[in-house]
């Protein structure tokens, strides 16, 4: 199922964790329309970064698999409102974040992490809420906000 011109249904749920522990990542239909809008705002980034290929690498995550992720109880992960990914055809993790750090506003961005050197995490509020606009770095340091 498509979810946006170039982003499916199975791109945004795929869990190896879920598959190896034989737990369910089914969205609910409210976690669906979450992870609809998660599409659109990730075929702007794939704008942005020159229409290169987005690679999803975690997306939506059931509780269970959540927490055998060892991610946040809080994670936007688990409400279809959050995924990790990386552009190899345009650049770092690092240059993903900075092309994108002038548009968090207006793609209503609340959470732009440059993760562990390694990845982009992208999350959004819930519809009605309004965006914190974050753009941090997370690593063995800890949090910080900025892309240093």
């Amino acid at each position: 199922m498509n979810l946006s011109p170039h982003f499916t249904l199975d791109e945004l749920t795929c869990s190896q964790n879920a598959a190896r522990a034989g737990l369910d990542n089914t969205p609910s239909f409210s976690t669906l329309e979450n992870l609809k809008r998660l599409a659109d705002v990730l075929e702007e980034v794939r704008a942005i970064c020159k229409g290169n290929e987005v690679t999803v690498t975690s997306g939506y995550r059931s509780p269970e698999v959540n927490t055998l992720c060892g991610g946040a109880k809080s994670s936007a992960h688990t409400s279809g409102l959050a995924c990790d990914f990386i552009i190899p055809g345009f650049g770092s993790p690092k240059a993903i974040c900075e092309a994108l750090e002038p548009h968090v506003g207006r793609l209503g961005i609340d959470q732009l992490i440059w993760e562990f050197g390694s990845w982009v995490h992208l999350g959004l509020r819930p519809k009605g809420e309004e965006a914190r606009g974050q753009c941090c770095t997370i690593d063995q340091g800890g949090f910080r906000l900025g892309f240093a």
